[in-house]
């Protein structure tokens, strides 16, 4: 059975010819192509990767995005399609499990969800628990903008799960499906399903704070 970071990234490839290269996302003015370029710069250029996370290299990050902004929309959709490079470290199972689970999922959700008739999607109870694992992980760097104590938690019939993302005492806790407690965490304004609760001032500290990377 392939992992999520797969069967996702395969997803946002069809999402992304469906809605066509210059529909909006939830990526400010990035377009369904801006978007599909950002992933070939994340994982098949080392010198233009960089720049995404360090600002001062912002610049070789865009100067690799207008190499590939003149090329062919479906050409670039079939090349994110097929995968890293071989001389990548994401082709190791563990890292791309690791780093493109979330990726490709919450850039796919920024396709799906631009448009104004959106609805979650049914995910399975094993995808549920391939975006909580990797949330949990992810998500203590995501809410470090806050500056207050951060609980999740998934709610179970079976069993409640739930995680420490910043400690402290008397957190703001964050309630709902795994997929929406991600998006949410991203710093996307699109998801639902979700109950606040813990100190009023930690919860607006939250809520007002911008997470995300």
């Amino acid at each position: 059975m392939e992992p999520m970071s797969r069967t996702e990234r395969a997803a946002l490839c069809n999402t992304a010819l469906e809605a066509g290269e210059y529909a909006p996302t939830l990526c400010g003015r990035w377009t369904v192509k801006d978007l599909v370029i950002h992933l070939l710069v994340r994982e098949r250029d080392p010198l233009g990767a960089p720049g995404i996370l360090v600002p001062g290299l912002e610049s070789l990050t865009d100067r690799s995005a207008r190499r590939l902004a003149g090329q062919d929309f479906s050409s670039l959709v079939e090349r994110v399609r097929s995968g890293p490079p071989k001389w990548s470290p994401m082709v190791l199972p563990p890292l791309d499990r690791a780093v493109n689970t979330l990726e490709y999922f919450v850039h796919h959700e920024d396709i799906r969800r631009a448009g104004a008739d959106w609805e979650p999607r049914e995910l399975t109870e094993r995808e549920q628990k391939a975006i909580w694992k990797a949330i949990t992980v992810a998500g203590k760097g995501l809410v470090r903008p806050a500056g207050v104590p951060v609980e999740i938690r998934w709610p179970r019939e079976e069993r409640e799960r739930s995680a420490v993302l910043h400690k402290g005492d008397d957190p703001a806790v964050v309630s709902g499906p795994p997929a929406e407690l991600t998006l949410f965490l991203f710093g996307r304004a699109q998801h639902g399903e979700l109950e606040f609760s813990g100190p009023a001032h930690h919860v607006r500290e939250l809520r007002r704070g911008e997470l995300g990377l």
